[in-house]
């Protein structure tokens, strides 16, 4: 669409791509090593499996086999749980190939060249990944991959882990206080905070950017920001690479487990309900394949719904925690799955409205895609001078091209979903965040200008 046809130049390009490249380099070695992946109806686990239902006709999908790519954190949950549980096996899709990414790097990448060149059909994405690959504003070569968003699988679970040497220095929620001064003298002592995410210009950048802003720090001048993918964080706050970092659990907890740092805050407590990744697959296969589509969509409802039901969350954690998987102790999920986390800085929080959600949380659905919040990524995306701020005026034509909201009501209608549980509004309303900030999605510029540090 030529009102969104503003090429990223190839000086910024390989900046970013270059800098995806060393967060991959990190964990693998090098971004090409293959992702493993599990495949067939079980990866082993003793996960009881549901019966396949009788499809008719008009719901049997045209194909059994899809590869969808997932980072292992807890937002790809309906994955594993979708797979293990025989949810998606349920719906006709019994050949659903899991592939475990070295870093957002590879996901980007693999989506690039696509199930039949090696790649992925699709799978988890942050935000707004699927739009900024459609407008090949993050692919090589600047090259437009059409994606559609087909659903949220997942709001919270997230947080931002600092290193121990930072305990006591009120670097908490609110940096407002006495956070400035502590990034003011490191600042000067020419030794800047370095804090990391998991991906430039997305979910984990745009958590620890807004929090900082939000305390009077300047993301751009006042810190230094990196990219790490999330399984090697740890890692890099035990050598001391890095001050905080930004990513979901099971890191975050880990990091105060293997007391090596604290948790400043759960993005719950910066956002309640806050979206976070997303289920997406490239519109080539979509469009080839629509009942599929839908038997994928079904499924991860039947797991976000399963998820969601607090009794069933340690054997989650404990499919979670395998070999196959996340390859960690089944410990560190089980407590932040019940709102149990260990801040590590003397604070204790046991509140299950800040665990995170899969089906249904405070504010309605999870995993309804709402277009209101593809907009607050956009306009977070302008804000940061990642996009022009002439994309405002028409993002509402991008989100309608990517955000397929209509495909989600269709398959959770064939699945019998509740009326109740299918929203009928694309926008959640006024969003507020925890500096008393709102974000009304029918006026977006008013958000843009009551903020005080941005780029724009």
């Amino acid at each position: 669409m030529s009102q969104f046809s503003h090429p990223v130049s190839r000086r910024k390009f390989l900046v970013t791509a270059g800098a995806s490249a060393v967060g991959s380099l990190l964990l693998k070695g090098c971004l090409g090593n293959p992702p493993d992946t599990i495949t067939g109806a079980s990866s082993g686990n003793q996960a009881t499996q549901v019966a396949a239902v009788d499809l008719s006709p008009e719901q049997t999908p045209e194909t059994t086999t899809v590869k969808l790519g997932y980072i292992p954190i807890v937002e790809a949950a309906p994955f594993i749980i979708a797979k293990e549980k025989g949810f998606f096996a349920k719906y006709g899709m019994k050949d659903v190939n899991l592939s475990k990414q070295a870093s957002w790097g590879s996901m980007r990448d693999n989506t690039e060249i696509g199930a039949s060149g090696g790649g992925v059909d699709g799978g988890q994405y942050q935000m707004p990944m699927p739009h900024l690959i459609t407008e090949g504003r993050i692919t090589k070569g600047n090259q437009k991959i059409p994606m559609y968003v087909l659903a949220q699988l997942i709001t919270q679970g997230n947080g931002i882990a600092l290193a121990s040497k930072h305990a006591g220095k009120g670097l908490g929620l609110d940096l407002s206080k006495s956070g400035k001064g502590v990034f003011d003298q490191l600042k000067s002592s020419n030794t800047p905070f370095t804090a990391a995410y998991t991906f430039a210009q997305v979910n984990q950048d745009f958590w620890i950017r807004y929090w900082l802003a939000a305390g009077g720090i300047n993301p751009d001048t006042d810190v230094k920001l990196i990219p790490v993918p999330a399984a090697q964080t740890v890692a890099n706050m035990k050598t001391g690479t890095m001050d905080a970092f930004s990513t979901g659990d099971p890191w975050p907890s880990r990091i105060v487990k293997d007391k090596i740092g604290f948790m400043s805050m759960l993005t719950a407590e910066m956002w309640k309900n806050h979206p976070e990744e997303y289920f997406a697959l490239r519109a080539d296969w979509v469009d080839k394949n629509p009942k599929a589509t839908k038997a994928l969509l079904k499924g991860i409802m039947e797991a976000q719904q399963w998820l969601d039901n607090f009794d069933n969350r340690e054997e989650a954690a404990k499919i979670l925690g395998s070999r196959n998987y996340f390859n960690l102790s089944p410990e560190f999920l089980i407590e932040p799955f019940q709102g149990k986390y260990d801040m590590g800085d003397g604070r204790v929080i046991d509140d299950k409205s800040l665990a995170a959600y899969y089906w249904k949380d405070e504010k309605g659905s999870v995993s309804y895609p709402y277009k209101s919040h593809d907009l607050w990524f956009l306009t977070e995306s302008v804000r940061w001078g990642f996009l022009p701020a002439d994309y405002l005026t028409n993002a509402k034509a991008l989100i309608d091209k990517v955000n397929r909201e209509d495909i989600w009501k269709e398959a959770a209608k064939e699945a019998n979903i509740p009326a109740a549980d299918i929203p009928t509004s694309t926008s959640r309303g006024v969003e507020e965040f925890f500096d008393g900030v709102k974000f009304d999605p029918e006026n977006p510029q008013a958000y843009l200008q009551s903020l005080k540090i941005k780029r724009v």
